[in-house]
């Protein structure tokens, strides 16, 4: 039987939906299959497949599948998402160079919104980099103060004023 891209993009977020009662191997196997099903040309069935890898914690079945999917092509929201979650894969890997490399040109897009900013804290954290991922961290909420930006500012910049 022959689906629509919308029929697929439906029956993914209902198999996401359904995603705290499943098991690992259902979990990846229910999406094994409907990525085997996907009408579009692009990588958003690699995407969905990564991510069901991943949030079992099959991280390097996930690394595979995300660079499938970046070389397969995504929407922007998708690009942004996928960045965040391969990050954080790479970081859960211990590749934190990887990581960080991959964190700090994520694209930024409202799906995200400061996830970027703030999983490369967390790499950066892991690779030993605690000064510069604090200053990430503080950078990333900056935004969102009432008061007291041009001091949060201040007070992150001199957490790494002896790198940059």
């Amino acid at each position: 039987m022959n689906v629509t891209i919308e029929q697929w993009e439906a029956s993914v977020a209902e198999l996401w939906d359904r995603f705290d009662s499943l098991d690992r191997e259902d979990g990846v196997a229910a999406m094994h299959e409907l990525a085997q099903t996907c009408p579009a040309e692009d990588g958003r069935a690699a995407f969905e497949l990564a991510g069901m890898y991943d949030s079992m914690g099959f991280e390097a079945e996930a690394g595979t599948e995300y660079e499938r999917a970046l070389a397969l092509g995504l929407d922007d929201a998708r690009h942004a998402r996928l960045a965040v979650q391969y990050g954080s894969t790479l970081r859960n890997l211990g590749r934190f160079d990887e990581a960080i490399a991959v964190l700090r040109s994520a694209p930024t897009h409202t799906s995200t919104g400061d996830a970027p900013r703030l999983v490369l804290a967390l790499a950066l954290h892991s690779a030993g980099r605690k000064d510069e991922a604090l200053r990430v961290a503080l950078e990333a909420q900056i935004a969102s103060l009432p008061r007291y930006q041009r001091s949060m500012r201040n007070y992150a910049a001199a957490l790494t004023e002896h790198v940059d």
